[in-house]
């Protein structure tokens, strides 16, 4: 479908950070957190309950959104690592040409922000090699960070709570900063309006945009990247004492991820006001697992892993897309979805075609949300560390080695995987190891920049 200019979808890509697929009511309605808003935009659109980051930390999944390929086709293969190259066609590129205002805002984690001070992991005087911010990938505007932040007071050191927690600050003239720094668009340092929960500071700054967008009756695109529930995690006075009655590491936990809750239901009321919710493509979804540590009380519910594991835990996360225009209020979704689908399925919705043809490894997901496909064709590729994952619609093919051994686990009917039937099935096992085998070597093929 070909969309007039002025029925151009908006489109808002929020992602929380480290937050378990667990920990979010409608998902896992043993959740102690409360989740309002998060369950009411489910509600009102659709809620994927197989949707997949691309990789099970955070730098790689960040660019499979801009992308649409796999952090290993553009050399970010971990954490803190590589930077979104120049070469590499983004969302923010594509669709400024198509006349969309664009802004990032909250964490980038895709290269540095300056290489004439010291900040964050990697930002300091002289370090250009990573020098990679979001104003030289498409972005207008932008109020982003490198790296983490505490989720309260984001630009110092929390207060020390228990041995493995922190609290808010009370007294702000005696705390020290904590080493990172908030950026704009003029890659200028940003010193106002950095006080209280990090998830209002952020949304302070994405609701004036949408709001400039829908005034100027321009299609908008605003990537909302919250820090919540990164460590460290702060809850404010007024969250915390929601969940006054756990412990440290808990309560602040909690009550962050219910700030966050708050914004997001902001977010959606401003669209609404703005009178551009219904051509508003909204998307959520977590950037990997949670920690699952004491320390970072998130839950990945029954399933096995956390962050930093191939295993389902570490990368199936809490997915939603609010679309009144185009979605059907209440849908419920099985099919394995994943963030590299988000260009494909933008890109479809757009009706636009793409200049250069290189391997993407996402997929529109247009005939997913008009009930016309119910079964994935194309398989998603893991790798991470020594791990590799194949999933199909029903299979996934595990490795924790490299493929030096195999596990196969039938994700339908044992979504836990909890039995590994590998040995049950050999020519299963070969021949996905065999597709595995050809599409990682298709990646380093793009890593060394063949497709450029």
């Amino acid at each position: 479908m070909t969309f007039a200019h002025a029925d151009r979808p908006n489109i808002i890509l929020m992602m929380a950070d480290d937050l378990g697929w667990g920990d979010v009511k409608c998902f896992n309605p043993k959740s102690p957190i409360m989740t309002p808003q998060l369950d009411a935009m489910a509600a009102a659109g659709v809620q994927f309950n197989r949707f997949y980051s691309s990789s099970p930390v955070c730098s790689p999944t960040r660019g499979s959104c801009l992308t649409g390929r796999h952090p290993f086709r553009y050399g970010i293969p971990y954490a803190n690592t590589g930077h979104m190259k120049t070469e590499e066609l983004t969302l923010a590129e594509l669709l400024k040409k198509h006349g969309y205002a664009t802004g990032h805002f909250g964490k980038w984690h895709l290269g540095t922000m300056t290489t004439k001070i010291v900040d964050a992991n990697r930002g300091k005087p002289g370090n250009a090699k990573d020098f990679s911010p979001p104003w030289q990938h498409g972005f207008d505007v932008c109020f982003s960070t490198e790296s983490k932040v505490p989720t309260w007071d984001p630009m110092l050191k929390p207060a020390k709570g228990s041995k493995k927690g922190w609290d808010y600050i009370k007294d702000r003239s005696t705390a020290d900063a904590y080493g990172t720094h908030y950026w704009n668009e003029k890659g200028e340092v940003v010193t106002d309006n950095l006080e209280g929960d990090d998830s209002r500071v952020i949304m302070d700054r994405v609701v004036p945009f949408v709001e400039q967008a829908a005034k100027d009756k321009k299609p908008f695109f605003a990537v909302v990247w919250f820090h919540t529930p990164h460590l460290p995690c702060v809850a404010g006075p007024k969250h915390a004492a929601m969940y006054s009655k756990y412990d440290s590491e808990k309560m602040n936990y909690y009550g962050c991820v219910t700030a966050m809750d708050e914004q997001v239901g902001r977010l959606r009321e401003a669209l609404r006001k703005a009178g551009v919710a219904e051509n508003t493509m909204l998307w959520f979804a977590s950037d990997n697992g949670p920690e699952g540590s004491a320390k970072s009380p998130g839950t990945a519910a029954d399933f096995r892993g956390r962050k930093r594991s191939l295993y389902e835990g570490g990368v199936r996360v809490s997915g939603i897309l609010d679309w009144p225009a185009r979605v059907k209020t209440g849908s419920v979704s099985e099919f394995p979805a994943v963030t590299s689908d988000y260009l494909p399925t933008i890109i479809d919705a757009l009706g636009v075609g793409l200049a250069e043809d290189r391997p993407r490894d996402g997929i529109s997901l247009i005939p997913v949300i008009e009930g016309k496909q119910t079964e994935r064709k194309k398989p998603i590729g893991f790798e991470s560390q020594k791990q590799l994952a194949w999933t199909t619609h029903q299979y996934k093919l595990y490795s924790k080695n490299g493929g030096k051994k195999w596990e196969l686990y039938d994700l339908l009917g044992d979504p836990s995987e909890s039995k590994d039937i590998a040995a049950e099935h050999p020519e299963i096992v070969q021949s996905m190891a065999k597709n595995l085998a050809q599409w990682r070597e298709s990646c380093k093929n793009s890593n060394q920049g063949k497709d450029y």
